[in-house]
């Protein structure tokens, strides 16, 4: 299994929301990043790194570093926002593209942008998802966007699956999947956000494993989640909480990594331990997940 470790900026408080506060550098991230023993990252928030090609291959071969993917969330439920996201799907692909073309987009939705689905995150009852016609509708803008990016740079596009947003729970990744072409849209696999939403990591890569293209390894604190559900928490106090924590003693990864040798992936595993701006100590705990996959044959 030639499968490599990346991290991401999230680890390092660096969202694609607008949530106020200091987060770290470019420059820092990476050097630390890579100082901790990974060997790629994902592009972080646009403009977060450099938005043309030159500076952003300079970049990050200052840092010995790979790009392996970019994240893009697009509101798929709003029909007349679509082709803004397409838009923004394919500035983003042609960088990535010109980059590091075995990378892959990862498409989501515009998460927390629904009230209801941000205040119920890991919590989702009925009457708050979408019923049959608006996920033919999103399942059909996703399908659009991967097209377009796939005819005109030639990256292949997973979905990534997230709290506070439409495709958060089991039911809902599976109503997306059975919508969509699996040669057409891959997932992006995030155990940490599975768990949240009420899912099994390794039942979700037995069922989907042929569209599992990418990877995210994120810790989950179950004992925080269950205060979240307790006590009414949204989304991002769950998130300000630590329900996102280090990998070693969480969601049985060393198991997964065996199940993914096993299906042969050879994609990136990429280490994400989302914290808020200004929030932890990304440094010791990226340092103390990378030595944790070693233990385990990563």
């Amino acid at each position: 299994m030639s499968v490599r470790v990346a991290n991401a900026p999230c680890s390092w408080g660096v969202l694609e929301f607008e949530l106020g506060g200091e987060a770290a550098g470019a420059e820092r991230v990476l050097a630390e990043m890579a100082e901790a023993g990974y060997a790629g990252t994902e592009l972080g928030d646009w403009g977060f790194l450099p938005a043309e090609p030159d500076p952003l291959r300079a970049l990050l071969a200052r840092h010995r570093l790979e790009l392996v993917g970019a994240f893009v969330p697009v509101a798929l439920a709003e029909p007349d926002r679509l082709g803004e996201g397409v838009g923004r799907a394919l500035r983003t692909a042609r960088l990535v593209a010109a980059v590091s073309p075995s990378a892959v987009l990862v498409l989501s939705d515009d998460n927390a942008a629904v009230p209801a689905r941000l205040q119920h995150a890991g919590r989702i009852g009925p009457g708050m998802g979408l019923d049959g016609a608006r996920w033919d509708r999103f399942a059909a803008g996703a399908e659009r966007i991967a097209r377009a990016v796939r005819d005109e740079v030639g990256l292949r596009t997973v979905f990534h699956h997230h709290a506070a947003g439409y495709v958060e729970t089991p039911e809902e990744i599976e109503a997306l999947m059975t919508r969509t072409d699996p040669a057409l849209l891959g997932l992006c696999l995030d155990t940490g956000h599975l768990a949240l939403g009420g899912g099994d990591p390794l039942a979700a890569l037995e069922r989907y494993a042929d569209r599992v293209w990418h990877v995210h390894f994120k810790g989950f604190d179950g004992a925080v989640a269950a205060r979240a559900r307790e006590e009414g928490w949204d989304y991002f106090r769950a998130v300000r909480e630590g329900v996102f924590c280090e990998l070693e003693g969480t969601l049985g990864f060393a198991a997964i990594t065996t199940r993914l040798r096993e299906r042969g992936y050879d994609g990136w595993i990429v280490v994400e331990q989302d914290v808020l701006p200004g929030m932890g100590t990304p440094l010791e705990s990226a340092r103390r997940s990378r030595a944790y996959l070693e233990r385990i044959g990563l």
